[in-house]
């Protein structure tokens, strides 16, 4: 998957296996027969005896903006730019100046009387200046409103009058087979609109975000398009397109975007307090399997199966205990481990939620109050080891699949940025022996000998950080 942008030098290709960006499907050979009705309510105009898509694009576009970004990115130190005889000598800078780089992404106005336009995190990420065009030709300078890194999903706003926004539609109401419209800025070359079908839905899994519930279609989409609109035949917003697999960066057919049901929760949150404050139960979880169903006695084959439950948290409180497998929240059937992680990790902290569950093969009414994550956070100690300091620790979120320490932060320069450790790092391993948390990995660090081997994950890499 690769994450691209679209730059004004050509395509810069941050590569992690699937493309983020979101070319073609089209729907005309679908429109041979006629009549063509889709619903009650919708059906496709015919032009000239030729069914055409023209009304409805005529409807959507002016909403979906292109956006330009400026980004300054710091470049590390050379070593030799750190010996001041060798500055001096060669006439050098006492530091490298960062490096700007430009980037064209899309955007869709959801609010056209506030301004408020709904793009991708990966688009305006280290953004400087953020310019937004419209399909009129104004240029606005726009303002981040706030940003969610865990679903991609980004919140701008402009000041301007006559603007067009897009109703939001109900992604829960889609289905395999139906016709959707995706329209972007594909390679910077402008506007572009290209259709095809919702191919899957609930696509998780794919290591794109933190939170993945995407619809997956074959709308044509490339680079240049992510933060564009994915629209149904009604012209309602019911994506953000945000990536694509494709072995080259470019599409192959297979796109996804992140669904309304998600876009407006994060939306909402961003708006009220510019970040999302998510919660969480406190709980390990897996997929349920139907081996696992034969193990434990149950015909259940779907629903999260609680492998733990963290002591003092909301499950805890509410009676949740290990071995209980939830198939239901709020009234509505969880389909698996992702399902129920998604879901409350879009509630608000301080939601009430009533959780099924099946015990011993009967179901079990639990309600919980949703709750802040339980971290903790410790920072490196000069006597623990002189090489960790200027970092800090905490332990892992519960929900997430994998067991170690997170470095909460670096501070550049420091002995631990010197180490090459950096924000987001997960240590797995001290020494080769796992820690689950910030008291194993404190305490394998105070007992290990003088070179430490740390095993470390960072964007999806295993990697040494070896301390002096």
């Amino acid at each position: 998957m690769t994450r691209d942008k679209t730059g004004t030098k050509g395509h810069i290709h941050m590569t992690v296996r699937i493309s983020r960006l979101l070319p073609t499907a089209a729907i005309v050979a679908a429109f041979a027969c006629s009549p063509l009705s889709f619903a009650a309510d919708i059906t496709v105009p015919m032009r000239d005896g030729m069914p055409t898509l023209a009304p409805l694009v005529e409807k959507v576009t002016p909403a979906v903006v292109s956006v330009a970004v400026k980004s300054k990115l710091d470049m590390e130190d050379n070593p030799l730019m750190k010996d001041p005889k060798f500055r001096r000598f060669f006439d050098l800078p006492d530091k490298i100046p960062p490096q700007e780089r430009s980037s064209v992404g899309s955007g869709v106005i959801i609010d056209a009387q506030k301004g408020y336009i709904l793009t991708n995190h990966h688009v305006i990420d280290d953004a400087s200046d953020i310019v937004v065009t419209l399909k009129d030709k104004r240029t606005l300078t726009a303002k981040v409103v706030g940003s969610d890194k865990e679903t991609d999903v980004a919140l701008l706003q402009v000041t301007a009058g006559n603007l067009s926004a897009l109703p939001m539609g109900d992604a829960t109401a889609l289905r395999v087979g139906d016709y959707v419209v995706a329209v972007g800025n594909p390679f910077g070359l402008g506007q572009t609109v290209t259709s095809g079908i919702v191919s899957a839905l609930g696509r998780s899994g794919m290591s794109i975000e933190g939170y993945e519930d995407f619809i997956q279609t074959d709308a044509s989409i490339n680079p240049g398009n992510s933060g564009g609109a994915l629209v149904n035949l009604k012209g309602e917003l019911i994506g953000i397109n945000t990536a694509i697999i494709g072995p080259a960066g470019g599409n192959v057919g297979v796109g996804f975007a992140v669904p309304t049901t998600m876009v407006k929760s994060v939306m909402n949150q961003l708006i009220a307090y510019g970040e999302v404050r998510r919660g969480q139960i406190g709980v390990q979880i897996q997929d349920m399997t139907p081996e696992l169903a034969k193990n434990l006695g149950i015909s259940q084959t779907e629903g999260a199966l609680i492998g733990s439950v963290v002591k003092g948290s909301p499950a805890e409180a509410a009676g949740l205990k290990a071995g209980d497998v939830a198939i239901e929240l709020d009234g509505k059937p969880l389909h698996g481990m992702s399902d129920l992680r998604n879901r409350i990790g879009m509630m608000t902290l301080g939601t009430s939620v009533n959780v099924v569950v099946l015990r011993g093969g009967a179901k079990k009414d639990f309600k919980l109050t949703i709750g802040k994550p339980a971290q903790q956070i410790i920072e490196a100690k000069a006597e623990d080891r002189p090489a960790l300091m200027g970092a800090t620790f905490g332990n892992i979120d519960p929900s997430e699949k994998m067991k170690g320490v997170r470095v909460v932060s670096v501070e550049p320069n420091s002995p631990a940025f010197q180490s090459k450790l950096r924000t987001g790092d997960v240590i797995v391993a001290v020494n080769t022996k796992g820690v689950a948390n910030v008291e194993d990995f404190t305490t394998a660090v105070k007992n290990s000998e003088r070179q430490t081997v740390l095993a470390v994950k960072r964007a999806g890499e295993d990697l040494l950080v070896i301390l002096q």
